[in-house]
């Protein structure tokens, strides 16, 4: 068993290399912005859902917030997608609910990230039967400890890891390594 989670982090570095010499490849600047972000993992212009999940992956990756990624931000995105911790995954998904940075969610930031996952992710699994709305109101109820109308993070964090349910739910796990994976290069 050990030897088998030892060669998939080797598959995993492997990987990442892969997608590094994409970086070069497609970016000999150094700056890969959005639309060159959209094309390397194939995102179709015909797809809502799937641009706005990208836009907002990729907002989430440029930590200076100058609408480029350069090669470092780029690894560091690959690291946590492809073997970050459970924590560290639910820090950045707190991270894309929280549009305006202020530290809390409340039901408008956690609804726009629902409905693009429920177009996304929900319509293979038993939740696609709940609306975006009611989904939404289960993540208040499960969360929310103090029933102010905004999750913290540490509420977030607490709440994702007593519920099957909502982990799955909370780390918008869109199976980003296999998408990535599946997705990455499909231009070359």
């Amino acid at each position: 068993m050990g030897q088998e989670e030892s060669h998939s982090e080797e598959m995993d570095l492997a990987q990442i290399q892969d997608l590094c010499i994409i970086f070069m490849k497609e970016c000999p600047s150094g700056e890969l912005h959005l639309h060159e972000f959209k094309r390397i993992f194939g995102v179709p212009s015909s797809s809502e859902e799937e641009s706005l999940y990208i836009e907002t992956l990729f907002h989430s990756f440029d930590t200076n917030q100058d609408n480029a990624l350069d090669f470092i931000e780029y690894v560091a995105a690959l690291n946590l997608i492809l073997r970050g911790n459970i924590e560290d995954r639910l820090k950045w998904s707190f991270k894309l609910y929280d549009k305006d940075g202020n530290g809390r969610l409340d039901r408008h930031e956690v609804k726009l990230i629902i409905r693009i996952l429920h177009k996304i992710k929900f319509q293979k699994t038993n939740v696609s039967s709940m609306t975006p709305s009611q989904i939404c109101d289960r993540i208040f109820e499960l969360v929310d400890q103090n029933a102010d109308g905004q999750i913290t993070l540490s509420e977030f964090m607490e709440g994702a890891q007593k519920d099957e349910w909502l982990m799955n739910l909370l780390k918008l796990d869109v199976d980003a390594k296999g998408w990535v994976i599946q997705n990455c290069g499909k231009t070359s």
